[in-house]
């Protein structure tokens, strides 16, 4: 499969990248910081730019059959401004499937419903602006056309691979804390590969 994948070089991203890689799919990553990319696999092409550059975007994702978008915030607009990119350049490329790492904040919450889980009593923080980015990406693939998937982790620590956690759409399973950077990234690899979970957001957790 030729994929393209955003934010390689985040946590995230880098095991997905990594494993993509290892399963042989031909994988195509747009970034700041090339050099922070090991270029040795075959298989990968790196593109020097910017997600919140729409050229730098359409380039990327041109002759993809999915894309992959572990963007963070970044304690910035990136998510809010890449996005409507990214939506725009798969249009134009008729590319349905994407696969973006969100946060637990933005699912819904299970003692409010009516609210998302870091407007609600059941978040701890006190600064919201990383779920804020994440509900605008949220809810414009969600008024898009795409066939997207939302991965929400909670506490995201790095970790090791289990390959053991529950998952649950729209809610994050009860009592869940945390999830090893390396499981969510197992998760999101599964989700391309099974097409579940189509249009959902899915909480994530041990």
């Amino acid at each position: 499969m030729n994929i393209a994948l955003f934010g390689a070089t985040g946590r995230v991203g880098k095991e997905l990248l990594s494993s993509l890689l290892d399963e042989g799919h031909f994988v195509t990553v747009l970034v700041r910081s090339p050099e922070k990319v090991d270029r040795s696999a075959p298989n990968l092409t790196v593109i020097a730019g910017d997600a919140t550059q729409y050229e730098d975007v359409l380039n990327t994702i041109n002759n993809q059959d999915a894309v992959i978008s572990a963007l963070s915030t970044d304690g910035q607009q990136i998510l809010s401004t890449a996005t409507p990119h990214l939506i725009k350049a798969m249009e134009v490329n008729h590319i349905k499937r994407i696969i973006t790492i969100g946060t637990a904040g933005i699912l819904q919450s299970r003692s409010q419903p009516e609210l998302y889980r870091y407007q609600s009593n059941e978040s701890k923080r006190t600064l919201t602006r990383a779920a804020e980015e994440h509900l605008v990406a949220y809810q414009l693939l969600k008024c898009s056309s795409l066939m997207w998937t939302l991965v929400c982790p909670t506490y995201l620590p790095d970790g090791t691979l289990t390959k053991k956690y529950r998952f649950s759409p729209d809610f994050l399973p009860l009592n869940g804390k945390e999830i090893s950077v390396q499981d969510t990234a197992h998760f999101a690899y599964q989700v391309l590969l099974n097409n579940k979970f189509l249009t959902k957001r899915v909480g994530i957790c041990y």
